[in-house]
């Protein structure tokens, strides 16, 4: 895994993480809908303190000059634009998006989704896995969201994957981390970040993503639906810099009994 190990010492603005090349410090990636406008995202993304934002290239404008489009307000000189096949069902259609955002905008560090056409629209790992050799074979770097299973997060490194992202829970459901031990055995595997993407719901879910281990922490809904969003950005920003510092920190030992916090030694 990219992340330092918990014994680093870390200051606020110094503690980075770097994937296919390209180093952040913000450890917190936002996506690009369900906003009411693009000027409520933009104004979210920067409350976030955000470096990378997603863009869903079949859900937002990029080109179309007579209707809003999002880089009037999200700006590509701010943020680096990361293009996601969010709504492919197969292989074929995400290899197609993506090289529409490549020659539309010279992007090729890029989000791999292939979803499963269910009501939990969780990945489909075999398409998954066959998308990613298809676009490393084209010249992408590619970051791929995937289910939380070790074999095949084990499998996406070994193709070439410039990072993994296993869900926490599903897109949307804000259910946060439901099985911390295959999370824990992916982070323990890989040599690549490692993210947390999707099912995020609150603060504690991403600082408990973060305490876990993970390198970042990817999410949409979980500000774009809050009552708040620039509130909720805002905290999801504290979240996952005090959960990458406890981590570093590294937490105390859990114990079946009690510990006094004074010693009965030297006592008068």
């Amino acid at each position: 895994m990219d992340g330092s190990t918990p014994t680093q010492t870390s200051t606020q603005g110094q503690d980075s993480w770097t994937v296919a090349g390209r180093t952040f410090t913000s450890r917190l990636i936002v996506g690009t809908g369900k906003y009411k406008d693009y000027a409520q995202n933009a104004a979210a993304a920067e409350a976030a303190g955000a470096e990378i934002v997603t863009v869903a290239l079949r859900r937002v404008n990029l080109s179309d000059p007579s209707q809003p489009m999002l880089v009037d307000y999200v700006k590509p000189d701010r943020f680096t634009f990361l293009p996601n096949t969010a709504g492919c069902f197969t292989g074929e259609e995400a290899v197609r998006t993506l090289r529409l955002a490549r020659e539309a905008g010279g992007w090729d560090l890029v989000k791999l989704e292939v979803l499963s056409n269910t009501k939990h629209l969780l990945p489909d790992m075999e398409e998954t896995l066959r998308a990613l050799k298809l676009l490393i074979a084209d010249g992408f770097q590619v970051m791929v969201y995937c289910t939380d299973d070790p074999v095949y997060a084990k499998k996406l490194e070994e193709a070439g994957a410039a990072a993994i992202m296993p869900a926490a829970s599903p897109i949307g459901s804000g259910r946060g981390i439901q099985n911390f031990l295959s999370l824990g055995l992916i982070l323990e595997q890989s040599k690549v970040p490692v993210l947390v993407d999707a099912g995020v719901g609150t603060a504690s879910d991403a600082v408990l993503a973060m305490e876990a281990g993970c390198d970042a922490v990817l999410m949409n809904t979980a500000i774009a639906e809050a009552r708040d969003p620039l509130r909720m950005a805002v905290a999801m920003k504290h979240a996952v810099i005090a959960g990458r510092e406890a981590f570093l920190a590294g937490r105390m030992a859990k114990r079946e009994y009690a510990q006094r916090s004074t010693p009965l030694e030297g006592r008068i």
